[in-house]
């Protein structure tokens, strides 16, 4: 019978392939996220189990996600917090209570993810919290390591990459705050294969282990090699002063608490400048791993046209929502005020005219709602969604009610066929991994 292994964060960027690859060494996985029934759709192998933070902050909470397990690995981690998301929870008050789950369930193992720059001293509560939690890991009775990989590739992109990637992909320069920063990245297959030989066998035990790529490039080199990646021509980059930049960080840091995760945010910048490449270690030769360089882990692993359309739509996609958003609420408030009896005559134009003042209320009502039910994150497919569906029925009672506003010149009723296409492409692209 196969040894059993707890994976939390089994659905995220990490966590999603170390749990691939320790199924494939032959672990019976069982594994943990906040969804487990949509998770379960894309690993049906795996054995899902709710693994909610938020609800497990006591041992007891812990004890039957800690069954029949052999050892576990921590994946859970989150920038800022916003929406769901609590540095606190995430990387405090769960992992507390599960060191202490794991050792009254007698789970040696534990296999804790951390990050490159995890220290009080960057000064952000991002760092601090890991730091805390890394304290805890060594203070605890387990067989314990602790992994701080710095920037982690792949050849699917979330967060980081993924604007590392959009800032590669614009079109006529890649901007840049800042741009010497420097990175070690490592591939995640290199790290998936680092957890599944610390899982089977302790190599390394109850040490922190920096996991850095054999490759050092700073910001603006990793532009470069992922615009040549994605088979653009080469562009200039364009370093953005800190100063002009502080909007758009504080812009991202209100969004990320709006439930909107945003990768240009304070607690970025701010663990970027304080160092993300890691220490020079042999991980390597100690676990026998070849160790990829960037260049090669590019090169080995090319891109595709689904790549560049991801990077080239990463910035698009906000555009879209605010103008999909705006343009429905202020049609709303328009038709409220300054075009209320514009509203009015139209309609009475029609065989409606007597029914003018409740289409035109509720009308303009619909569209403040949906407009601005757009923003709400967890809403906005399903909201786009309802806006393409009633401007069908809209474009139907025109047609029967006002045909011939198809041929007015200044086309109100073919210009609406634009946006329904911008609703088709808002709802279509809101997978987030």
């Amino acid at each position: 019978m196969s040894k059993r292994i707890l994976v939390l964060g089994a659905n995220g960027f990490i966590g999603s392939r170390i749990a691939a690859a320790l199924s494939s060494f032959g672990w019976q996985v069982r594994a943990g996220a906040r969804n487990p029934l949509s998770a379960g759709l894309r690993a049906p192998h795996f054995e899902w189990v709710k693994a909610d933070f938020h609800a497990l902050t006591t041992p007891q909470a812990w004890a039957p996600l800690l069954e029949d397990v052999e050892a576990v690995v921590n994946c859970v981690g989150v920038l800022q917090d916003g929406g769901k998301d609590s540095n606190r929870i995430a990387h405090v008050e769960g992992p507390r209570a599960l060191i202490a789950a794991c050792e009254a369930a007698g789970v040696r193992r534990l296999i804790h993810l951390s990050a490159v720059g995890a220290d009080a001293a960057a000064g952000t509560e991002y760092a601090t919290s890991k730091a805390e939690t890394e304290a805890m890991v060594m203070a605890s009775e387990l067989d314990w390591v602790i992994l701080r990989p710095s920037l982690v590739v792949d050849r699917a992109a979330f967060g980081g990459t993924g604007f590392l990637r959009a800032l590669a992909a614009m079109p006529l320069a890649m901007p840049v705050v800042g741009g010497d920063q420097k990175f070690k990245p490592v591939p995640l297959s290199d790290l998936a294969e680092v957890v599944v030989r610390l899982a089977s066998t302790p190599i390394i035990n109850r040490e922190v282990v920096e996991i850095a790529g054999p490759e050092t490039v700073t910001m603006t080199q990793t532009l470069a090699l992922y615009r040549g990646w994605l088979g653009l021509n080469p562009a200039p980059v364009v370093r953005v002063p800190r100063w002009m930049a502080a909007p758009a960080i504080r812009v991202g840091d209100i969004l990320g608490r709006l439930g909107w995760p945003s990768p240009l945010r304070t607690t970025s910048m701010k663990q970027l400048d304080y160092g993300a490449a890691g220490q020079d270690s042999d991980w390597a030769e100690r676990l026998g791993i070849r160790a990829t360089g960037f260049g090669r882990f590019l090169s080995e692993n090319p891109a595709g046209v689904q790549d560049v359309w991801h990077a080239r739509l990463w910035a698009v996609r906000p555009i879209a929502i605010l103008t999909l958003g705006l343009f429905w609420l202020l049609t709303g408030v328009i038709s409220y005020t300054a075009g209320w009896e514009q509203s009015f005559a139209i309609i009475r134009e029609s065989a409606a005219a007597r029914w003018a003042w409740p289409i035109v209320w509720f009308g303009a009502l619909l569209d403040v709602v949906l407009g601005l039910a757009l923003f709400v994150r967890p809403w906005t497919a399903r909201v786009a969604t309802m806006m393409f569906l009633a401007t069908v029925g809209y474009l139907i009672a025109a047609t029967v009610l006002l045909p011939h506003y198809w041929f007015n010149p200044l086309g109100p009723w073919l210009k609406v066929l634009p946006m329904m296409a911008l609703c088709l492409f808002v709802a279509a692209t809101d997978a987030r991994r």
